[in-house]
């Protein structure tokens, strides 16, 4: 018997193209559960309960859409989104500019001391919000605090806490915490560019802002939209600074609906309205992904010209 015969009458070993491969999901397991557990599960929660309302005769009941309802005509609810819509449009453009001429400065390779620049300028972030927004709150005092020091030496009386320019300085804390954070994303995306270019460039008689102009922020638009979008997300979430500084501002300049998040809080915890308060929360969200998703159409369509 030849080989070939062999060959032929061995039996053949019966393979199954269509098992399924589970080795991935095993490791995405994990995460998967935390994920359905501590996102989905509550959001699922969150919609199921905006549609009841606990009352004092009679507990709890089904009250379909009302609760949305309440909320078109809820005046501290649309001056609380007035305020953050307010503080997106200051403090958004501003975090950024700051952000992108940083990266470009570390980028220029004309700037000494790189290192602790890109190190000094993120650790702000590494700094947790509440801790940041006492720092800044002690700063801002304008009795106890450098403000106050600046006013007995200067003989001014300068109150950086005053309702007039507390969103002011609740934009200049964020704008501290996170302009590093973002620095870091135009860094990357600048980071990408070869240098043979600025040098080919340069040997055509290109001068550094026109190689900044025609190279570099082209390449930024990326960048540029998806810190955009994250930024929108995290100024309409905005809690932290305004509930910490709350007790340190004298008089009622941050109310109890300041920013929708803390208007949600505490009905929630202290007004017994959790109903009332998810239904909050559930529009909020809705609005910031209407607005992230409008961001991310028109920058798609930047990028595509």
């Amino acid at each position: 018997m030849t080989a070939q015969t062999s060959a032929a009458t061995a039996p053949e070993i019966p393979v199954n193209k269509h098992k399924r491969d589970w080795r991935g999901w095993k490791f995405m397991g994990p995460f998967a559960v935390v994920f359905v557990f501590v996102f989905i599960i509550p959001i699922v929660y969150a919609i199921y309960i905006s549609f009841f309302k606990r009352q004092m005769v009679g507990g709890t009941k089904f009250v379909g859409i009302e609760n949305y309802a309440r909320l078109f005509v809820d005046s501290q609810f649309w001056s609380s989104v007035g305020r953050v819509a307010l503080f997106t449009v200051v403090q958004v453009p501003i975090m950024l500019f700051l952000a992108a001429a940083m990266a470009l400065a570390l980028d220029s390779m004309k700037l000494h001391g790189t290192k602790f620049f890109r190190i000094s300028t993120f650790l702000p972030y590494a700094v947790p919000a509440v801790v940041s927004t006492m720092v800044w709150g002690f700063v801002y005092g304008a009795k106890y605090g450098l403000v106050g020091s600046l006013n007995d030496l200067l003989g001014t009386n300068i109150d950086v806490l005053s309702p007039d320019v507390l969103l002011a300085a609740i934009v200049n804390i964020n704008t501290w915490e996170f302009t590093g954070y973002n620095m870091l994303i135009f860094y990357s995306s600048l980071s990408t560019i070869p240098h043979s270019l600025y040098e080919a460039a340069s040997i055509d008689g290109a001068s550094e802002w026109q190689i900044v102009r025609k190279i570099k922020l082209p390449e930024l638009k990326g960048s540029l939209a998806i810190t955009v979008i994250f930024s929108i997300i995290g100024s309409f979430q905005l809690f932290n600074e305004p509930s910490v500084l709350q007790n340190m501002v004298p008089g009622n300049a941050i109310t109890t609906y300041y920013t929708p998040n803390m208007y949600a809080y505490n009905l929630s915890f202290s007004g017994n309205q959790s109903n009332y308060a998810a239904a909050l929360a559930i529009t909020m969200a809705v609005i910031t992904m209407a607005i992230a998703y409008v961001v991310q159409l028109k920058s798609m369509k930047e990028q595509m010209k």
